[in-house]
């Protein structure tokens, strides 16, 4: 079909995600308390609520998720002279960003803050830039239909199956573009279930209690295991809501589900509204104690998420608590409070396993030729003074193992107390271990995700196991 005016929609076309969505995402990050004008917004219309956001949230416009086939396409077109519009309900300074930054756009029609252009309001504003001429539009959702009717060829960008239908009774589909995955692989990748190997720190309580026989205990502590997972999973999709610009400009970050756009915004906050509720409901079954402990943890969380992640050092801190209330959470699903040994080794421990982190992550960035972590207020200049507090808090949690073996205790635990002075080099050879794969680059960028894959590090644990059997 020799069409020379083509118009494009910007929104789950010509870019995998919603601004919309997005710049809301970036008002409660940015200034929580505005959200509570939105509704004061929205009163004045959705073209007023789009411009009110887009006012206050910069949107980082490089790294949006292009449709890339798309993209292509249209690049072609514009190369052979074809007129592009770009077309969109979004709010007009964002369409504008992106016309400018890809540069093949002859115009722009967008919503400036008094007309929503969207549906029947879209069609006309194209009708009069199109003076009379054909025309042939591309977009993905059902609100376009009337678009299509009026146009003389159908473009479709990654339409769901309803779509597809409603517009091949209404217009001549000329071209249709697909490059979507499938959606359960992208739901089972933001949940992040290997993450869910962090709380099996629940046991920890269990087994330095002695306490393996005691199903009632087991059931409890795997019970709690679920509460905690399930929170948790709704904590990753949070993070990645929030952190969506700086995830795009990381390498392997890039391609979680909703950095990538494989999965909508919308989606994800309504997902992570159902896991909290599930996780709360399941710890309220544990106890009223347990679900204190599991709030605690969502509120750290959240502070965490919205600010103190931005906080140098500060994060450090938060994690090592994140990890440390994982083991007291353990305790309290089965009716004991962690010792005082307990919490000392843990802090040290999950304090070197925090900075271990921050510096796997200082490195990737170092490798992509960047001097900041972006989102965080790390240099890569710091890798030095992280690296020296990280093995002294590695070397401190065996210093408490070392003063704990001699303490009375573990005469009331263990028939053969000494023993476990073996746990010593173990634990010095494993921190040690963590700290060289780290200079080397060899790190995830979750230092517990790498223990549970990694061989030496089952080795480890196997020895470790051995020491506290014949200990007891």
């Amino acid at each position: 079909m020799d069409v020379d005016l083509l118009y494009v929609d910007l929104d789950g076309t010509l870019i995998k995600t919603d601004l919309l969505h997005e710049s809301l995402l970036g008002l409660l990050k940015s200034n929580p308390i505005l959200v509570l004008f939105l509704p004061v917004w929205l009163w004045r219309g959705r073209a007023y609520l789009k411009r009110m956001i887009a006012e206050r949230v910069s949107l980082d416009i490089d790294t949006l998720p292009y449709s890339e086939s798309f993209l292509e396409f249209l690049k072609n077109e514009a190369a052979a002279g074809r007129r592009l519009v770009l077309a969109t309900a979004s709010d007009a300074s964002y369409a504008r960003q992106v016309a400018e930054k890809l540069g093949i756009f002859a115009a722009t029609i967008a919503s400036d803050g008094i007309n929503n252009l969207s549906g029947v309001r879209k069609l006309r504003a194209i009708e009069v830039d199109a003076a009379g001429r054909p025309f042939v539009y591309a977009g993905n959702a059902l609100k376009d239909v009337p678009i299509w009717a009026k146009a003389e060829g159908a473009i479709l960008v990654n339409p769901n199956r309803g779509v597809a239908k409603a517009v091949s009774t209404k217009a001549t589909v000329v071209r249709t573009f697909q490059d979507n995955i499938s959606l359960l692989p992208s739901y089972v990748a933001a949940l992040r279930p290997h993450q869910w190997a962090k709380n099996l720190l629940l046991f920890v309580a269990l087994l330095v209690s002695h306490r393996f026989a005691d199903q009632e205990a087991l059931i409890r502590v795997l019970l709690g295991i679920a509460a905690f997972s399930i929170c948790a999973s709704s904590v990753y999709i949070l993070n990645d809501l929030l952190d969506l610009a700086a995830d795009r400009r990381h390498p392997r970050k890039k391609a979680r589900p909703f950095a990538a756009g494989d999965l909508p915004v919308m989606q994800g906050i309504i997902a992570n509204l159902i896991l909290t509720v599930i996780g709360i409901a399941l710890a309220t079954v544990l106890s009223l104690e347990f679900l204190g402990v599991l709030l605690l943890y969502l509120a750290i969380t959240l502070a965490y998420s919205f600010r103190l992640k931005h906080y140098v050092l500060i994060d450090v801190m938060i994690l090592a608590t994140l990890f440390t209330l994982r083991v007291i959470a353990g305790a309290v699903a089965i009716g004991i409070y962690p010792s005082f040994w307990l919490l000392a080794f843990c802090i040290f421990l999950f304090t070197n396993l925090a900075l271990v982190k921050r510096c796997s992550e200082l490195m990737t960035i170092d490798e992509q030729g960047d001097r900041v972590a972006h989102g965080r207020d790390y240099q890569v200049s710091d890798m030095a003074p992280l690296t020296a507090m990280g093995i002294a808090s590695a070397y401190l949690s065996v210093l408490v193992i070392a003063l704990y073996i001699n303490s009375e205790e573990v005469r009331m635990l263990y028939s053969r107390p000494e023993t476990l002075w073996l746990l010593c080099p173990v634990l010095l050879y494993w921190v040690s271990r963590l700290w060289l794969k780290t200079s080397r680059g060899e790190m995830h960028d979750d230092p517990l995700v790498f223990a549970f894959k990694d061989r030496g590090t089952r080795y480890i644990a196997t020895v470790a196991a051995i020491v506290l059997v014949i200990a007891i």
